[in-house]
């Protein structure tokens, strides 16, 4: 079972794993022969944190965030953690594939800033061709209609969008329904593009892809951390400038 465990003296965490006793194996002299490191990481923490007072720490659920794919191995992630009284921010990293992961407090919260939006360029275009292989779209047609839709984007509010319930592979990267306002003008401005069957075609492309296809429209999010001085160090911090102006008053 993991465990958070924070050491409040010096504010360094930890997690206690069903790992950490696990041992490395040193394979430097010759790939025919290894060596054996026995290893406790939590037994070490203690060690260094012994008189100090630890407390655990509760993860709050779907709090993870992560500046890159869930599933890539060197990246630096968030997440949020409490002591039943004050709420935390964790920093999980690690820079190197064969480094342990890292973990740093810090007093705050985090947010997320849009910095961009867009639309699934490549995916669309590869769909089209698969859709409409038997009766293959011009691709001058197929540009049009990809650089049609980039405009209809640029003038969308993300704000103003449904973001659908799954969740990406990536946490910076979230996805939107087009609303209904973007929906009619783009099926407005497909009868400059296209004609006849193909114009019904592609209207039932959208439709068909609209909700949950390569029509969703990705935002590109940016993880803004907020830190904030911690109490104690607030109240030694006001200590310390009592003392200062009582040594001149007095001189």
């Amino acid at each position: 079972m993991n465990m958070l465990v924070r050491c409040i003296n010096c504010d360094e965490i930890t997690l206690k794993t069903p790992f950490d006793q696990c041992p490395e194996y040193d394979t430097s002299g010759s790939f025919e022969s290894f060596n054996t490191l026995e290893k406790d990481d939590f037994k070490d923490f203690l060690q260094n944190h012994h008189g100090h007072r630890l407390e655990d720490l509760k993860i709050l659920e779907d709090s993870f965030i992560s500046e890159k794919d869930y599933a890539e191995p060197v990246k630096t992630s968030y997440f949020k953690a409490t002591n039943g009284r004050e709420s935390f921010v964790v920093k999980k990293f690690r820079d190197k594939i064969d480094e342990p992961l890292k973990y740093q407090l810090i007093y705050g919260d985090y947010s997320l800033k849009c910095v961009g939006i867009e639309i699934q360029s490549k995916e669309i275009v590869n769909q089209l061709n698969a859709e409409f292989k038997k009766y293959p779209l011009h691709q001058n047609r197929i540009d049009a209609f990809v650089n049609l839709l980039q405009s209809v984007v640029k003038t969308t509010d993300i704000k103003k969008l449904e973001r659908i319930p799954e969740e990406s592979s990536n946490a910076s990267e979230i996805y939107y329904k087009m609303d209904d306002i973007s929906l009619a003008y783009l099926l407005r401005n497909c009868h400059n593009i296209f004609k006849g069957d193909e114009y019904t075609h592609i209207e039932e492309f959208i439709h068909r892809h609209k909700e949950d296809g390569v029509l969703l429209i990705k935002a590109i999010y940016k993880i803004q951390i907020i830190e904030m001085v911690n109490s104690r160090k607030r109240a030694m911090a006001a200590q310390i400038h009592s003392e200062k102006r009582r040594v001149a008053e007095k001189g």
